[in-house]
């Protein structure tokens, strides 16, 4: 198994406002796919040719943003200060600050525009 993980699904309750964030906070552009017709689905853009591990923002039936739960760590990129200083801003809420997590880099919690904690990791 190369990943753990090979896709995940962030759920919303109002997608052009989680779109908008999640945009704002990756500084990326988040498409919504018109080929699901029970939901709302945007991709969080991602490199499927090198083995990158793809996600999407969800609106529908069964997709109950919430804190509790399992956490997904978005990649903070070059260093996660970067994505994080633009949470608040855009509607999110920091709950944990950057904070070192030994040789595997860094890590921190925020809440987003639909109530879900989700996380950034970096290794600077």
């Amino acid at each position: 198994m190369k990943n753990a993980i090979n896709w995940f699904e962030i759920p919303v309750t109002d997608f052009e406002r989680a779109r908008k964030f999640y945009s704002t906070v990756l500084g990326v552009q988040i498409v919504e796919d018109p080929n699901h017709q029970e939901m709302k689905f945007g991709m969080i853009p991602f490199d499927m040719e090198n083995g990158g591990i793809g996600g999407a923002i969800v609106q529908g039936e069964h997709f109950n943003p919430s804190m509790d739960g399992a956490v997904v760590y978005l990649n903070g990129g070059d260093n996660l200060s970067e994505p994080l200083s633009r949470v608040e801003m855009a509607g999110g809420k920091v709950i944990n600050p950057k904070m070192a997590i030994g040789e595997n880099g860094f890590i921190a919690h925020f809440i987003d525009t639909e109530g879900n904690r989700v996380a950034f990791h970096s290794f600077n």
